[in-house]
């Protein structure tokens, strides 16, 4: 890389860390805990690109990036947070931001992103009606997460916010596909024209999509579940998207089944398909996003507690079921759980055996998406690879895929055949297929723990 960098970020180590891995790469680094140095170096002409953290002592850096914009609207900026909200992902992009990252960052990944500013050297192309804040306060926006999934499609859902393109959101129920489709809508520029959503029942007439697109006014039309649409009705909508009137409303449709089972099952007709497959979300399910199970808790805990519920918190044993449990419900049967335990826990702290108390037995964990029981492991591979790849963009993943990939697989393929045997090695090489040195060997390589338990089989 070539060129100069201006790092802004309160954290010591994070300057610390950028301005030695920058340097190695071959850039010029100034780096500051003050956005005033940082605007002042902005204004002298100093930098090809900016990395600036949001939160700093003497402002926040979103607010300054109209000003860099003004001043140079050639300087890239690379915001990074540890705020994990859709809102920041969002005003980032708002404010013409050339790219966002959340703490904690992969430096690697932060490295190739400030390579391709410095070679780009363009701006984000400007946006005429800058989304301005609501009524609801960030923290009050259920859609929080810190996993790479759920920062990736807040990255996706910033990019065609303002877009005219037709939207198909996937995942599973109690993920929140509703709560994206609003999200989508609510920081647009079509904020101020309707939202409406409909299902089959308000389609099923012949007056329906007249009288439909006579309510939504040019503002956001969301069909919820569209697979369970007749074949009738979805030609309706064809119709209606091909000739919507004066008026031509942005079109969003939700699903269970992935958009590949849509088509392989004829669960929506192609042309319709493929008119509403302009953008595609996909919402992972909560035991896709497991490190955001604590984030999560906490916000509801903290949701209630505003609601009139006492002050609650789980006990670490409590705080491990929550995490190792399935969620088949996923966020909403999240949200109900806590709830309840806000109103009904015993003492402050919440006990583990009040949580079994509220889960009740372990259920099995479902399909990732409704449908998927018969599904092949080919398949399912594929379509979470697919998804993957989905999520980065433009952007390819990280080098080493296939090694993390296979590591993916091959770790919870041996835990399980080792829990089938009871432990025995001999006999897990055998189930296996595998020589028993190899397995010792991939045992040690993968750090997999060995438990004498009872056979599965």
């Amino acid at each position: 890389m070539d060129g100069t960098v201006l790092v802004a970020d309160d954290d010591r180590t994070i300057r610390t860390v950028l301005t030695q891995a920058l340097t190695r790469a071959g850039c010029k680094v100034h780096a500051t805990s003050s956005l005033t140095t940082l605007m002042r170096w902005v204004g002298e002409g100093k930098g090809d690109v900016v990395i600036s953290d949001v939160m700093m002592p003497d402002g926040n850096g979103l607010e300054m990036l109209p000003k860099i914009s003004e001043d140079r609207p050639d300087l890239p900026v690379i915001v990074i947070s540890a705020q994990n909200t859709i809102m920041t992902a969002i005003q980032a992009a708002e404010a013409e931001a050339y790219d966002y990252l959340p703490k904690p960052f992969d430096l690697p990944d932060l490295m190739k992103r400030t390579a391709r500013a410095l070679d780009s050297r363009q701006r984000v192309p400007r946006r005429d009606d800058p989304v301005v804040g609501g009524a609801d306060e960030p923290e009050e926006l259920p859609l929080v997460g810190k996993t790479p999934v759920m920062q990736a499609l807040y990255r996706l859902m910033a990019r065609v916010m303002n877009t005219d393109l037709p939207v198909l959101i996937t995942g599973e129920s109690g993920t929140g596909k509703s709560l994206i489709a609003r999200a989508l809508h609510d920081f647009s520029d079509r904020r101020t024209l309707p939202f409406v959503s409909v299902t089959a029942a308000d389609l099923a007439d012949l007056e329906g999509p007249a009288k439909v697109l006579a309510r939504v006014k040019g503002g956001t039309l969301l069909i919820d579940e569209i697979a369970d649409i007749s074949d009738e009705v979805q030609a309706r909508i064809v119709r209606m998207m091909d000739v919507p009137g004066d008026h031509v409303p942005r079109f969003m449709a939700t699903s269970q089944y992935d958009p590949g089972r849509l088509m392989e099952e004829k669960l929506v007709r192609q042309d319709l398909f493929y008119r509403m497959d302009g953008a595609a979300l996909s919402v992972p399910s909560l035991r896709e996003r497991v490190e955001d199970i604590k984030l999560l808790t906490e916000h509801f805990m903290l949701r209630s507690e505003k609601e009139g519920a006492p002050k609650r918190w789980l006990s670490a044993q409590a705080e491990e079921l929550f995490r190792v449990y399935s969620w088949p419900g996923n966020v909403r049967q999240l949200e109900n759980a806590v709830r309840r335990l806000c109103l009904t826990a015993r003492a402050d702290e919440i006990a583990r055996s009040e949580v079994e108390a509220v889960l009740g037995n372990q259920p099995e964990t479902g399909p990732v998406l409704r449908g998927g029981d018969s599904e092949k492991l080919g398949a399912s591979v594929a379509r979470h690879l697919r998804r993957y790849f989905d999520l980065h963009g433009a952007i390819l993943p990280p080098p080493g895929l296939h090694g993390r990939i296979i590591r993916e697989v091959e770790v919870p393929l041996i835990e399980i055949a080792l829990e089938a045997t009871g432990g025995n090695q001999a006999k897990c090489a055998d189930l296996l297929g595998i020589n028993r040195n190899t397995l010792r060997k991939k045992i040690t390589e993968l750090d997999i723990r060995v438990t004498r338990r009872r056979k599965l089989m």
